[in-house]
């Protein structure tokens, strides 16, 4: 057993992936998500307006349990990736796959730029894939070893899932759909799929109600975004976008897994898994979903692609010298994703590449360096600026003074950095905070960041500038923003609220 464990590419692979992590994650800051989600576990709920329970509350947690540790703060996403590496070239083991197959399924899980970034932030997206995975894994168990007690683990599985981020919905829908339209459609006859809906339930039932209380905001939330993404890509670009942002060297990989499962006769019994990758691409094109938001459905996929890949090659010279290939042409993508060098050098490292920054938001300006990293820079500048624009209020002024920001990470940031200043909660309308209202604040004396002096003298009776944001490595709409401190509102905070609501996406 030992000796069976030991050259178990699994094993090694999930402790390279995790040692990745552990070495670079604590590099250059909170994330905006990150400060975000800190702040919504503390102040705990069955739900939020923009994302379900658990990853606030996990947040907060490993906040509270390592303040001072940015590394251990992300542990959870870190492990979450070395489990998907791990689960990957198990999967590729259950399809019959061999240690090559296993190990080149568990290096394109590894190596995948997004699923590396997954790893890296604590996101609403890190748990996915590994959930994903884990369907997978339990459907190709239930199939091939007709084991039904995969079921309960299944629900497991979709529930806590669910109550992370609510995508694992199209995942379950289109494996059921793909099972009805598979030979594998007698497992539906079974008790076993309804005990797996039930603990589902059961487990997403107090979120499910909570959005029925509140008059189901996420909701109003994703009708928020579709009606506001004015970029709208053409199927054949989503699908270049997921090839390139997947590492373009794992294309034959995981399109060699999409044709075996649709079409090789080995994989005849797994068919439902080709039928549910479709079915969710095609909804997340008809939805013009972000580009990572199917990123969970492909480590399956690399599983298969490896197992095909290692059957169609008998050279062992080949198989080594195009893993050695995959892996060579793979490792420049990692300091995109994974902040293994100071940020001047990734500058610099980036700039010799030639690569222009960008983002999954499109129409968002971007300076020196791409959203994932700029979104960690300029956060503790804001809460400091904020802090001694609260701080030059008198007594009296402070009494009902606030900053009242213009989206959640400027709120989050200022809550969770501008502690030593005594600052009180900050108030927005963007997504949760809206829910939270003003807390008692009537506008007498409102810190605000960015706008237009004009702008504001149209809400308040006189305006006065104390300090500009200027961190050089931040997003350009955090970058020049004018502190404002803002007198004499002349609608109170309680009656203008309503008005004020801003849902959308900031990213997501």
């Amino acid at each position: 057993m030992e000796s069976i464990l030991l050259f178990r590419p699994a094993i090694w692979l999930a402790l390279l992936t995790a040692a990745l992590h552990l070495f670079a994650n604590g590099d250059y800051g909170y994330h905006r998500d990150e400060l975000y989600f800190i702040i919504c576990g503390q102040r705990p709920d069955w739900g939020y307006v923009d994302q379900p329970p658990l990853v606030p509350l996990l947040a907060s947690l490993m906040h509270g349990l390592f303040p001072n540790s940015l590394t251990m703060f992300r542990l959870i996403p870190a492990l979450a990736h070395a489990g998907t590496v791990a689960l990957t070239a198990e999967t590729a083991r259950k399809l019959g796959g061999g240690s090559w197959a296993q190990l080149l399924a568990g290096m394109a899980a590894l190596l995948c730029p997004l699923l590396l970034a997954f790893g890296t932030i604590f996101y609403t997206d890190s748990l996915q894939p590994i959930a994903w995975s884990l369907c997978a894994y339990a459907l190709i168990s239930i199939v091939r070893d007709d084991n039904e007690r995969w079921w309960l683990p299944i629900g497991v599985v979709i529930g806590l899932a669910f109550m992370a981020k609510y995508t694992i919905a199209f995942w379950v829908a289109a494996l059921l759909v793909g099972l009805v339209l598979s030979s594998a459609r007698g497992r539906l006859a079974r008790p076993g799929p309804y005990v797996a809906a039930v603990v589902a339930g059961l487990i997403v039932l107090p979120n499910l109600f909570w959005q029925w209380a509140h008059g189901w905001p996420f909701l109003e939330f994703g009708a928020a975004l579709v009606e506001g993404n004015e970029v709208v890509q053409a199927p054949w670009t989503f699908v270049l976008i997921q090839i390139r942002d997947l590492n373009p060297v794992t294309a034959p990989i995981w399109l060699a897994g999409l044709a075996a499962f649709a079409f090789w006769r080995r994989f005849a019994d797994l068919r439902a898994i080709a039928i549910a990758y479709v079915l969710v691409l095609a909804a997340m094109i008809a939805l013009h979903a972000k580009s990572y938001y199917a990123t969970g459905a492909y480590p399956v996929l690399f599983a298969g692609g490896a197992v095909a890949w290692e059957a169609w090659l008998a050279s062992r010279r080949l198989r080594a010298a195009l893993l050695a290939g995959f892996v060579l042409f793979s490792l420049p993508l990692v300091p995109f994703v994974v902040p293994l060098l100071p940020i001047e050098r990734f500058a610099a490292y980036q700039g010799f590449l030639g690569v222009t920054p960008e983002g999954t938001d499109k129409k968002m300006a971007f300076g020196r360096l791409p959203q994932l990293y700029a979104e960690m820079f300029g956060w503790r500048d804001l809460a400091a600026l904020v802090g001694h624009a609260y701080r030059s209020l008198s007594p009296e002024e402070r009494a009902d003074a606030v900053f009242f920001a213009s989206n959640y990470g400027e709120a989050a940031a200022v809550d969770f950095f501008g502690k030593p200043w005594g600052l009180p909660p900050s108030i927005s309308a963007h997504n949760n905070y809206y829910l939270w209202g003003p807390r008692g604040h009537v506008g007498d004396v409102v810190i605000h960041a960015g706008g237009r002096r004009e702008d504001l003298l149209k809400v308040y009776a006189s305006v006065e500038a104390v300090g500009k944001t200027d961190n050089p490595w931040a997003l350009p709409l955090e970058t020049g923003l004018a502190i404002w401190i803002g007198r004499g509102r002349f609608k109170k905070l309680d009656d203008d609220w309503s008005k004020l609501k801003h849902y959308h996406c900031n990213p997501c």
